[in-house]
C-alpha cells in the first residue's frame, strides 16, 4: 500500500510519545471497505505496533441472540453499537498497555464465516509491549443523535423491521453510554471519511471480491450484502455528515485517493508534507 505522506505523518506523531510512559492508543474509523484494516495494520507492522479491530471482539453468537430476545430481533445482526464486547477490548487495551518485555498476549479473533468468536487457541500472540496500539472500527469516534433524529426510518431496514425505532434508539443509548468511554482512551482518531454513502455498497463488494479472488461478487450476493450495509447506513451518514470526533479526518474520492486532510491540530503537530491530492491511498 503505497501512501507515503500520510504513514509518515502517523510515523511523527508515534514518535512524539513518552518511550517511558504507555504506548499511545491511535484510532482508525471509516466505513465499510474504507482501507481501515489496511490502514491499521500497515501502521503497526511499520511501527513495531499491535493492530485491533473491533471487529474481533464481537459478542458471541450466543450473547447476540440472548440480545434479541431481550432487546430487539435485529441485534442478532453483528455490527451496530451494542454488539460489542467492550469489556473483552477495555481489558486487552489495558493488557498490552502495561506488559512486559516477556508477556505474551492473545489478541481475539472472531470468525465471520462461522458468525462466533474463533476458540482462543487460533488467537494470535503479541509478544511484549508494542510501541504503539492501533485500533479500528467502523464507528469508532461516533457521536450519539438527537432523539428527534431517530423517529423517521432512514431505509427499508428500518421501517420494515424497526417500525417503533427500538433497534435505533437502542443502538443510539449504547453509543452514548458505552463507547464514549473506549473513545476517551484513544490518544487520536482519524477517520477515513467517505464521500456518500453510496459508495459503501461498490466498497463492501469490491472487499468482498478481494477476499474471494474473483473480479465481483454474483449480483445475488450483492443484493444479500445491499440488505446487510442498510444496519450501518444510519450511523454512516451521521459520520459522514460530521456527527464524528476525530482528530485527522482523511477525505477520500470514490477510489479511495486522498482528496483532502482536515484536522489543524493533528496536522500542525505532525507537520511534513501531507500526501498529494487525489493519491492513492487504500487498495480494495
Amino acid at each position: 500500500m503505497d501512501e507515503p505522506g500520510l504513514i509518515e505523518r502517523i510515523g511523527r506523531w508515534i514518535q512524539q510519545a513518552d518511550p517511558a510512559g504507555l504506548p499511545p492508543i491511535l484510532g482508525i474509523s471509516g466505513s465499510q471497505g474504507s482501507g481501515k484494516s489496511t490502514l491499521a495494520h500497515e501502521v503497526a507492522e511499520r511501527f513495531g505496533g499491535a493492530a485491533l479491530s473491533l471487529d474481533d471482539v464481537y459478542l458471541a453468537k450466543a450473547e447476540r441472540t440472548d440480545l434479541a430476545g431481550r432487546v430487539h430481533p435485529l441485534f442478532a445482526t453483528r455490527g451496530p453499537p451494542g454488539t460489542h464486547d467492550l469489556g473483552l477490548l477495555h481489558r486487552l487495551l489495558t493488557r498490552l498497555s502495561s506488559a512486559g518485555p516477556g508477556d505474551r498476549t492473545p489478541l481475539p479473533r472472531f470468525d465471520k464465516l462461522a458468525d462466533d468468536r474463533a476458540p482462543e487457541a487460533d488467537w494470535p500472540v503479541v509478544q511484549g509491549r508494542p510501541s504503539v496500539i492501533v485500533l479500528e472500527g467502523w464507528c469508532l469516534g461516533a457521536t450519539a443523535q438527537a432523539a428527534t433524529v431517530l423517529v423517521a426510518p432512514i431505509n427499508a431496514l428500518e421501517a420494515e423491521q424497526d417500525a417503533d425505532g427500538l433497534w435505533r434508539s437502542a443502538i443510539n443509548e449504547a453509543l452514548a453510554r458505552d463507547y464514549g468511554p473506549l473513545h476517551a482512551r484513544l490518544d487520536a482518531l482519524i477517520f477515513l471519511k467517505a464521500p456518500a454513502f453510496d459508495v459503501v455498497l461498490d466498497w463492501r463488494c469490491e472487499q468482498e471480491a478481494g477476499l474471494m479472488k474473483r473480479g465481483a461478487v454474483p449480483p445475488e450476493r450483492r443484493a444479500a450484502l445491499a440488505v446487510f450495509v442498510q444496519h450501518y447506513e444510519r450511523l454512516t451518514r451521521h459520520m459522514v455528515e460530521g456527527g464524528v470526533a476525530a482528530d485527522l479526518i482523511v477525505d477520500l474520492d470514490r477510489d479511495r485517493r486522498i482528496v483532502g486532510l482536515e484536522g489543524a491540530d493533528f496536522l500542525a503537530a505532525t507537520g511534513g508534507v501531507a500526501p498529494e491530492p487525489a493519491s492513492r491511498v487504500i487498495e480494495p
